[in-house]
């Protein structure tokens, strides 16, 4: 893999300029403008295309907790709980006496304080807490949309909802159904309703990052380059391009030609990073369960 210093270097020579030994430790301004640059490249490149090696798959189990307790007409506090255990304001609770969309403020030795009072009291009563907001990935910078499912049903899960939709949901009397319903909002992975059954949920999205540190082989680690052996998932000619490009517009010299390059590399890398389905001027549904590529050689699938 070509290093961040390699990609310089290049880009320097070609440029006719002075080719540093180092860079991320060097003091020259032109040196220390010149990395900016390229990390320029890397987050404009990064959001231009929805790039294979940073596509990740992230999974997720749902999780709900049942406890008993007393409430009291009028009043915001669950008391003598029977745990609190796992409970914070990423979770709703639903039972009798508890309107629709209510959170969990607090959660403290047995009380739970939640934000819209009980309309009903009772001793012992069962309810039931689920978490309805989970943390994005550390590295999560976009969705990709139409992977998001609830696979332990194997249902597609619905959204992203508008705010105008998440509200009403949140707010009509009748909103639920057998689908999950989902929303990033606050930095947060949101469904809707409560899910108590420990659901596997899972969806697809690009990450932040482009960057791979010395000695990771993991793939792609950091959003930046920060070190002289640093690499990253972007093909060496659209980097040497770019920042080719980008030094010689904030000079001011004339980048007619060398954009032209730029654009052409970039559009090959688009077009090479993903496979693509063959079109046909005349397409016919598939013979995806009845067909007889699907029958065995004998037997047809008796014991």
């Amino acid at each position: 893999m070509t290093t961040m210093l390699q990609l310089v270097q290049q880009a320097t020579t070609e440029l006719g300029l002075s080719v540093p030994t180092a860079v991320a430790s060097n003091t020259s301004s032109d040196v220390i403008q010149i990395l900016g640059l390229l990390n320029a490249v890397g987050y404009e490149i990064q959001r231009e295309f929805d790039w294979e090696a940073m596509t990740k798959s992230y999974q997720f189990n749902t999780v709900s907790y049942s406890y008993t307790g007393d409430s009291t007409d009028g009043s915001t506090s669950l008391t003598n709980m029977s745990s609190i255990v796992g409970l914070d304001a990423n979770f709703q609770v639903s039972g009798t006496g508890i309107n629709t969309n209510v959170y969990v403020v607090s959660a403290s030795v047995t009380t739970v304080v939640i934000d819209q009072a009980a309309t009903e009291t009772q001793t012992t009563g069962t309810f039931v807490f689920g978490q309805t907001k989970y943390s994005l990935p550390s590295d999560y910078d976009r969705q990709v949309n139409r992977t998001h499912f609830d696979k332990s049903k194997r249902w597609e899960m619905l959204g992203p909802e508008s705010a105008q939709q998440w509200e009403w949901l949140k707010s009509s009397y009748i909103s639920t159904g057998p689908r999950i319903r989902y929303r990033i909002l606050g930095d947060k992975f949101q469904i809707w309703p409560i899910v108590s059954t420990g659901d596997l949920l899972g969806f697809e999205y690009v990450s932040k990052n482009w960057v791979t540190g010395t000695g990771i082989t993991t793939g792609p680690d950091k959003a930046s380059f920060t070190a002289d052996t640093d690499t990253c998932i972007f093909n060496d000619r659209v980097m040497v391009l770019g920042l080719k490009k980008k030094y010689w517009e904030i000079k001011g010299f004339d980048t007619t030609a060398i954009t032209r390059d730029y654009e052409r590399y970039l559009s090959i890398a688009k077009a090479s990073d993903h496979g693509a389905a063959t079109l046909a001027f005349a397409p016919r549904p598939s013979s995806t369960l009845i067909n007889w590529s699907n029958l065995p050689d004998s037997g047809y699938g008796t014991s």
